[in-house]
């Protein structure tokens, strides 16, 4: 029998169990909205180097600085945005992320100067935001499998948005140059915030907040071995080091995938003369399709042993990095993507499972704008890091350096005296092996 006592210090958790959940439909419309919505911010960056001669900058110097400031100014408004969404409700900020974006491609397509572009590159960071705001959005309706199902599938969308917008905007070029594209592509954007007014209102958002606030300020005042023992009666979160571990693995991640995007290119060019764009552009996109064909299944598996997914994934990656430094074939350079797809996979969907139990008695908003965060400022790093192991020891470096990041992240997540606090799902003690 319980007291009115202990109904005080469980208040998210009975309010978890209360939520009505979303039906598949709708989890599939959140995900369709975001694939939609991101053609513009993934589709056309890589093309910057033909945007810019049209304004001004006629060596497209400016491009790999541009190609990272939406995700500068993204990773600085996620939080903010999360945590007003958490106030004030999810699907409201959802659709502000979606007409902020449409917003900003519409001034980046008529922008005619060099300050005007960069303005807008500047409002798509801070106005744009979409990823974290429909993570949020179903973390108020999920919870648990559920939720890291749908996390899983959001990624899909990223993934297949990451393959097919450049494939798109390529196609459109000869009829309408990137840059005007922008304008173009601003109506997917609309077309998805349209959709999304007739998805409901996560229930009880506002009341979730102010538990999730006060759960805080009480962890705030104790002790950290008092803290998690409270934290965990009340609401069954994971402890505060557990999130910060999940920061950490999610920073690392980006940073280790991300650092071998920029100068994959010119690596196959440079080992496989003659290879064309097509060839080049299939094999940039193919650990995104090892994704696409088995992120599901991958869940089935690992969704009750993330640690082991996450050491396996970090593994993969820093096999598969380590091996552009050797490949010198097409043949060798389809088996590295292919290693490294099959690590980029394990990682992202035990990322995922892990953020959904971290998501437990929190506020759903202001945890994926926080993720968000990391992930973005694992970009960020990532490039900067690309651009000078390119300029100074040429396009290996930056494989050599995300292959030492993967293996020093396998030894931490491998061994639980360095991470003793990773999330640990609930389910099953089997995720613990």
């Amino acid at each position: 029998m319980r007291t009115a006592t202990s109904r005080r210090v469980e208040p998210a958790a009975v309010e978890t169990k209360d939520r009505p959940g979303l039906a598949p439909r709708q989890v599939h419309a959140v995900a369709g909205c975001y694939f939609v919505a991101s053609f513009a911010a993934l589709g056309l960056p890589p093309y910057l180097t033909e945007i810019l001669p049209e304004l001004g900058d006629g060596a497209a110097r400016w491009a790999g600085l541009l190609y990272i400031v939406p995700t500068i100014f993204g990773a600085i408004g996620a939080p903010l945005w999360g945590r007003l969404a958490d106030r004030f409700g999810r699907k409201r900020l959802l659709l502000r992320a979606q007409l902020g974006l449409a917003a900003a491609f519409v001034l980046a397509g008529w922008s005619d100067s060099m300050g005007t572009f960069v303005a807008a590159l500047v409002l798509q960071g801070i106005l744009g935001g979409t990823f974290a705001a429909s993570n949020g959005y179903l973390g108020a309706a999920l919870e648990g499998n559920a939720l890291s199902r749908a996390l899983t599938l959001m990624q899909g969308s990223a993934r297949a948005a990451l393959v097919f917008a450049p494939i798109v905007v390529g196609s459109l070029t000869p009829w309408l140059s990137p840059h005007r594209q922008y304008a173009l592509l601003a109506v997917l954007p609309l077309t998805a915030a349209v959709m999304l007014a007739a998805l409901p209102e996560p229930p009880g958002a506002p009341a979730a907040a102010k538990k999730a606030e006060a759960a805080t300020e009480i962890d705030a005042v104790q002790s950290p071995e008092t803290a998690r023992g409270t934290v965990a009666e009340r609401a069954g979160r994971s402890p505060v080091a557990s999130l910060r571990a999940l920061y950490a693995l999610e920073f690392a991640f980006v940073f280790s995938t991300v650092i071998s995007f920029p100068y994959l290119i010119s690596l196959i060019k440079e080992r496989i003369p003659g290879t064309g764009p097509m060839v080049s552009g299939v094999l940039f996109a193919l650990p995104h399709m090892c994704y696409l064909v088995a992120a599901m299944a991958v869940h089935t598996v690992f969704r009750t042993r993330p640690r082991l997914g996450i050491a396996l994934g970090f593994g993969c990656i820093a096999l598969g990095l380590a091996g552009h430094g050797l490949a010198d074939s097409l043949t060798a350079f389809i088996a590295v993507r292919l290693v490294l797809g099959a690590g980029l996979t394990l990682g992202l969907v035990c990322l995922s499972v892990l953020a959904a139990d971290c998501a437990k008695g929190r506020a759903p908003g202001g945890l994926f704008g926080s993720i968000e965060f990391f992930s973005k400022a694992g970009a960020v790093a990532a490039g900067v890091a690309a651009a000078i192991g390119n300029d100074w020891f040429g396009p290996a470096a930056p494989l050599l350096i995300g292959t030492a990041i993967a293996l020093v992240t396998v030894l931490a997540t491998a061994a639980p005296v360095l991470l003793p606090h990773l999330p640990r799902t609930r389910w099953s003690p089997r995720c613990l092996r």
